[in-house]
């Protein structure tokens, strides 16, 4: 009688809300090092353990997946937070703080979001949609934790608040970038606390962002 040999244990199946995690990570990697238009699925996949159809069969198409990396970074940034939404009024401003310094330490993602981000600008890229969707809510965010910080008596006009949220984050992602660049001359945490406490003092407002930073 013939014996067969020891049975291989299989690999434990793998479902597939868990694939798309895994696929999500990889791209966001491989998207951040090389943008849309260069980043390969294969070498998503490859990454992964699964094959290029095997990327599509989950999302689609290459501008599909790209679009839902973007969708799951927004979700890791809330995902600490009470009831997954960031906080409001002046809590937010420290949070934004708090936010710059948490950037030091996740190189990986910040990368990843100064590429992604720069390339939406141009004509019919997937994620203009959603960048700017995120600009707008986080500049109705920053505009109402600003109002909220400011004394009623002494409340700037509607137009120069808008404003002061616009330079925020005109100063948050600006600084990511010279930072990527050359992180041992931009301190990005004390100097974002910098720019929205300058805002408050000139409104007359005794709330701080800089007491974050501990």
């Amino acid at each position: 009688m013939t014996t067969s040999g020891p049975t291989r244990p299989r690999a434990p199946r793998v479902s597939a809300e868990q694939r798309r995690q895994e696929i999500l990570v990889a791209a966001h990697e491989v998207f951040g090092a090389r943008g849309l238009h260069k980043a390969s699925l294969g070498e998503i996949a490859e990454r992964v353990g699964i094959t290029h159809q095997g990327i599509l069969h989950h999302f689609g198409s290459k501008e599909q997946l790209f679009v839902e990396v973007l969708a799951w970074r927004e979700h890791l940034d809330v995902a600490d937070f009470e009831n997954h939404e960031p906080p409001r009024g002046p809590d937010l401003l420290r949070h934004l703080v708090r936010t710059a310094a948490v950037n030091t330490g996740r190189v990986g993602l910040v990368q990843a979001y100064v590429v992604l981000s720069a390339e939406s600008v141009t004509e019919g890229h997937p994620a203009q949609p959603s960048f700017r969707d995120r600009f707008s809510v986080l500049r109705g965010l920053i505009a109402d934790a600003l109002a909220a910080s400011v004394p009623a008596d002494l409340h700037p006009p509607e137009a120069e608040v808008d404003q002061a949220a616009s330079a925020i984050i005109a100063v948050m992602d600006g600084l990511q970038v010279q930072w990527l660049l050359d992180p041992g001359a931009v301190r990005m945490p004390p100097t974002v606390a910098f720019v929205i406490d300058s805002i408050l003092e000139r409104w007359g407002s005794d709330e701080r962002s800089a007491s974050a930073l501990g």
